[in-house]
């Protein structure tokens, strides 16, 4: 499940890249997922809209039981 993790992260990056923003995979924690957002992303007022609709949504298409969690520096 790791690996499928990833490979959809990595495509989800390019949106967040187009906007001035990134992504970095912190941890996977059995099903949760931390992640750093950085960039413009990092200081959004929208981050955890895209953190929880936008990249959890595709998350659990891998799993449903995929939860996402913001670490902040």
């Amino acid at each position: 499940m790791e690996e499928k993790i990833k490979a959809k992260l990595e495509e989800l990056r390019a949106g967040l890249q187009a906007d001035g923003g990134d992504l970095e995979l912190v941890a996977i924690e059995g099903k949760t997922v931390k992640l750093r957002l950085t960039g413009h992303c990092g200081s959004c007022p929208f981050a955890m809209m895209t953190l929880k609709q936008g990249i959890e949504t595709a998350l659990q298409e891998i799993d449903p039981g995929i939860t996402v969690d913001r670490v902040e520096d």
